[in-house]
């Protein structure tokens, strides 16, 4: 008899929703998904439905909805010690991924202007608290974070804690770029690539400029990524039905031991996206021959160090480039940065300059 595997996802957003559909869909083995958040209405309909695409695609999935607040104190432990997860999935966040597209007010100018580096200590709040949490109880489960894991998982590491990987971005580019050359092997496509390259492929060809992320096919790399891949295109809002599935063949491999190849941001903590190997339940790189890890990570951490949040060696985040100059005619203070001990405190401190931007 196959053992059932569980899987904690936490959120009731789109990219939580986008996740269980997809295991629902396609999980092959024994899979109980224990979705917790704290919208009671929302978690009983992605139950119904989740349950429903189990049912229409004939999948041994089962849905436990658990309403609870990641904000309140000592949560995440009771659901880590009540669930004995094999995968922890964390896809909640205090900062909705709306602000990509924009709503007009000054912190979304902000964002735009500056980055999506403005939003890191809100992506950060609740995965950083699963995280710890995860650490206090010695849970060795793989801990999936979805809240823009290209800088926050640095964050993570930082803290202390452990993040295998997160999900979606450079996935979002490898699997667009693979189904428009055909590439259904997982290993003849490699890809490099930072959150920030997403923006170039939301406009027009001929307007795509700047740094493009680095692709190689059976190991050669491109020279012209534009141009090979003009026709590939990504929609102006947070490209969910993309990212939110790219990272379900993972998560399933991991709650059942087996391998996988693909693409993942920030894995362990590094900056950036990655080609990677998952085998035996340990997530590698999987680079050409072409680059060193050492080369990889350097390409890829200079993104942030140009504009964005830069996690040093002295634990200590900072902020750079244009977002630190935007964030500095706001609040001085904020802009210089912060101990990432003092996570929680500073964002007390960004809430409540979120707040008063945004009324604005």
């Amino acid at each position: 008899m196959t053992t059932e595997s569980t899987i904690l996802l936490t959120g009731t957003g789109a990219f939580a929703a986008r996740i269980l559909f997809d295991i629902a869909a396609t999980a092959t083995a024994p899979t109980r998904v224990v979705l917790a958040g704290r919208n009671r209405e929302r978690l009983q309909w992605l139950k119904v439905a989740a349950g429903a695409r189990a049912a229409i695609f004939n999948t041994p999935v089962t849905v436990v909805a658990r309403e609870a607040d990641l904000l309140a104190d000592g949560v995440p432990g009771e659901l880590l010690e009540e669930t004995k997860s094999d995968v922890v999935v964390q896809a909640a966040s205090v900062q909705t991924s709306s602000v990509i597209a924009g709503s007009g007010d000054a912190w979304s100018k902000l964002v735009q202007e500056g980055g999506l580096s403005a939003t890191a200590v809100f992506q950060a709040v609740l995965s950083s608290r699963v995280a710890a949490a995860m650490t206090r109880l010695g849970s060795t489960a793989p801990l999936i974070n979805c809240s823009f894991p290209d800088v926050v998982n640095g964050l993570i590491k930082a803290l202390g804690h452990q993040v295998i990987s997160g999900m979606g971005n450079v996935a979002i580019l490898s699997n667009v770029f693979a189904a428009d050359r055909n590439l259904m092997d997982r290993d003849r496509i490699k890809v490099l690539a930072h959150y920030q390259h997403l923006g170039a492929w939301r406009r027009p060809a001929e307007a795509r400029v700047g740094s493009a992320p680095r692709v190689w096919i059976d190991n050669e790399e491109i020279g012209d990524v534009f141009g090979t891949f003009r026709d590939v295109k990504l929609t102006p809002e947070p490209v969910i039905d993309i990212s939110g599935a790219s990272g379900v063949p993972m998560i399933l491999a991991l709650a059942e031991g087996r391998s996988w190849t693909g693409h993942v941001p920030g894995p362990y903590g590094l900056p950036g996206g990655y080609p990677v190997k998952l085998t035996d339940g340990v997530l590698s790189l999987n680079l050409p021959p072409s680059i060193s890890q050492d080369e990889a990570v350097s390409w890829n951490a200079r993104f942030e160090e140009e504009n964005g949040l830069v996690i040093g060696e002295d634990r200590r985040a900072r902020y750079t480039g244009v977002l630190r100059e935007r964030l500095a005619q706001h609040s001085p203070s904020l802009a210089e940065g912060f101990e990432v001990s003092d996570l929680e405190e500073v964002h007390r401190s960004m809430q409540e300059l979120r707040t008063k931007l945004q009324q604005n």
